[in-house]
């Protein structure tokens, strides 16, 4: 009676199909791991922004309309305006919580001295009357020229709009407003960004009334540099991974007897 030794040697089979789908996974990771890590670097150079801004001297803005591009340099920066609000043309944001609370966001425009050009301002946050939700919540606006100061953004943030959205209007309490929407509903100048202000008007005569009412604690930008990095570790390790599985899964063994190696044993 004889027995065979089996020997087990392993080769690698090279196979097209698992190979191209290796490829395009590979390639899909890394392009999407590249855009991750880009949009990474994009948030910290504005997190940087956002620091000089906060740090740098207030700019005065006079009534030369900006460009697109003047305005995005200007974002985050620290902004004085001298002129008047236009009450007229105040327009309430809803679902705008703060602190657990619903309310609104008061956006007005506001009309530089010596210009016909005219800054949309976020005033401030104001609670919303549960109860009676039609009921605006009451305020004051100064009256005259005053001298306000905030912080530029490009607009007044977004939140889900369902269906479509109605014409603005004087008074109306909406989901979203821009700059260009304003000036189309209007017929006012507007330059191409909002203003958060972030401490009350100062009069620049007597009697020209107060907002100290309003809530002016703004939320920072949502930058999520983290998440970004954390997206981008994940889809290359998907192409390593998938680079890997094409490797170990391409190796088959292969038997055989010891017969034909030469290591047979005979009893």
């Amino acid at each position: 009676m004889s027995e065979a030794t089996i020997v087990m040697r392993k080769t690698f089979r090279f196979r097209w199909i698992p190979f191209i789908a290796m490829l395009a996974v590979v390639a899909l990771g890394i392009a999407l791991g590249n855009w991750q890590r880009h949009r990474a670097a994009e948030k910290v150079a504005l997190e940087q922004k956002l620091t000089d801004g906060n740090a740098a001297a207030p700019v005065l803005l006079d009534g030369s309309v900006l460009s697109p591009a003047a305005a995005e340099a200007l974002e985050f920066r620290r902004l004085r305006l001298r002129g008047s609000f236009v009450a007229d043309w105040a327009l309430y944001l809803d679902n705008r919580p703060y602190q657990g609370r619903a309310g609104f966001y008061l956006l007005m425009p506001f009309k530089i001295s010596g210009s016909t050009t005219h800054v949309l301002v976020a005033r401030g946050w104001l609670p919303r009357n549960m109860a009676a939700r039609a009921t605006l919540p009451a305020y004051l606006t100064p009256a005259g020229e005053v001298e306000i100061e905030g912080y530029a953004r490009r607009g007044a943030g977004h939140v889900m709009q369902l269906g479509t959205a109605p014409a603005l209007q004087a008074g109306a309490i909406v989901q979203n407003a821009t700059p260009a929407e304003l000036a189309a509903a209007s017929g006012l100048s507007l330059q191409p960004l909002v203003l958060e202000q972030s401490a009350p008007a100062k009069a620049a005569g007597a009697g020209a009334g107060d907002d100290t009412a309003m809530v002016r604690d703004w939320p920072a930008p949502a930058l999520g540099v983290d998440k970004h990095r954390g997206y981008a570790f994940q889809w290359y390790a998907l192409a390593l991974m998938a680079f890997l599985f094409f490797v170990v899964t391409g190796f088959k063994g292969n038997k055989k007897s010891g017969n034909e190696s030469g290591t047979a044993s005979a009893s």
